[in-house]
C-alpha cells in the first residue's frame, strides 16, 4: 500500500513539474515579446484603408484643397450616373474660399469629411498644434456646411499613431484608401480608369481628386462608374461602407512606410 501511495505521489510531482515548466516557459516568451504581443492590450486607434466585406460595395472619395474648376463638374457626373452616395474631404481653407461651392456639395446629399486645416504634414507636429489643427478645421466645416464631419483624411496622407490617438479624442476616425487613381499623376484617363477598375474590391475606398490640379478625373469618371457597375459594385458614402461591417483595420502605418507606399505606387503608373 505504501509503495501504491509512492507512485501515485511521484505522478502528481511530474505532472506539477512540467506545467510550472510550461507556465515559466510561456512567461518568458510573453516578457521576451512584450513590445510585439497586442492581444491583452486594448485596441489601439487605426486608420481605415478598406472594409472586410464580401458585399460588392464601394466608396468613391475625393478630397478637395485649392481650386473651383472641377468639384461642380464631378459632381454634375456624380448625379447623370446616379451615383448619389460618395465622400468629398474639405479643406477647411478651400471651404472658407470657395463657401458656395462647399455648400452645394451637401446640398447635392453628398458626404462631407475633413481634409484638415493647413496642409501640413501632421507627423510633424506637435500634440498641441495636431489637436488645434483638427478642432480648427472642424469649426470651421461646421459654421460653412452646416455639418459636422467626423471623417478625417490628413493632409498628403501622412499621419503617425500620435496623430491616430489625438483624431479619436475628438472623435474622428482617420480615413486612407485603399485604390489610388494617381489622377493627380495627370497621366491621361485611360490609366486612371484601368487602374481604378482593376484594384477595385469588394469594401474599397478609392482616391480621387476634385482639386484643379488633376485634369482628367472628370473625363475618367463616367467610364470607371459604368464598369464597376457592371461588376456588380453599388456606390455607397464612406459612413455606410463602414456601417456595412465591423471595421478590422489593417496595419497602422507611420508616415514613412506611408510615403514609401505612395512612391511606390508612383512608380507603377
Amino acid at each position: 500500500m505504501n509503495n501504491m501511495f509512492y507512485v501515485i505521489n511521484g505522478r502528481k510531482v511530474k505532472r506539477y513539474f512540467l506545467l510550472c515548466v510550461g507556465i515559466l516557459f510561456a512567461a518568458g516568451v510573453i516578457y521576451a515579446e512584450k513590445d510585439n504581443i497586442t492581444v491583452f492590450a486594448p485596441q489601439q486607434p487605426a486608420a481605415i484603408y478598406s472594409i472586410p466585406t464580401d458585399k460588392k460595395v464601394i466608396a468613391l472619395t475625393f478630397d478637395i484643397s485649392w481650386g473651383e474648376k472641377r468639384a461642380i463638374p464631378i459632381m454634375e457626373v456624380l448625379k447623370e450616373k446616379n451615383v448619389n452616395k460618395s465622400t468629398f474631404f474639405l479643406s477647411a481653407v478651400w471651404s472658407q474660399a470657395h463657401p458656395e461651392i462647399a455648400k452645394k456639395i451637401v446640398e447635392n446629399g453628398f458626404e462631407i469629411g475633413s481634409h484638415g486645416y493647413k496642409h501640413d504634414n501632421y507627423s510633424t507636429l506637435s500634440d498641441e498644434e495636431i489637436r488645434k489643427q483638427i478642432k480648427t478645421a472642424h469649426s470651421i466645416l461646421s459654421q460653412t456646411t452646416g455639418k459636422s464631419p467626423n471623417l478625417i483624411r490628413l493632409p498628403n496622407g501622412d499621419f503617425d499613431k500620435r496623430v491616430l490617438r489625438i483624431a479619436e479624442e475628438l472623435n474622428y476616425k482617420v480615413i486612407q484608401w485603399d485604390t489610388d487613381s494617381l489622377d493627380w499623376m495627370n497621366g491621361g484617363t485611360e490609366k486612371i480608369v484601368n487602374r481604378v477598375v482593376e484594384k477595385a474590391h469588394p469594401g474599397d475606398i478609392v482616391l480621387m481628386h476634385a482639386s484643379d490640379t488633376p485634369k482628367h478625373t472628370i473625363e475618367a469618371l463616367p467610364a470607371i462608374i459604368d464598369q464597376l457597375r457592371a461588376k456588380g459594385y453599388e456606390f455607397v458614402s464612406v459612413s455606410e461602407l463602414i456601417a456595412q461591417t465591423e471595421v478590422q483595420g489593417k496595419t497602422v502605418q507611420d508616415k514613412t512606410a506611408s510615403f514609401q507606399q505612395l512612391e511606390a505606387a508612383a512608380a507603377g503608373f
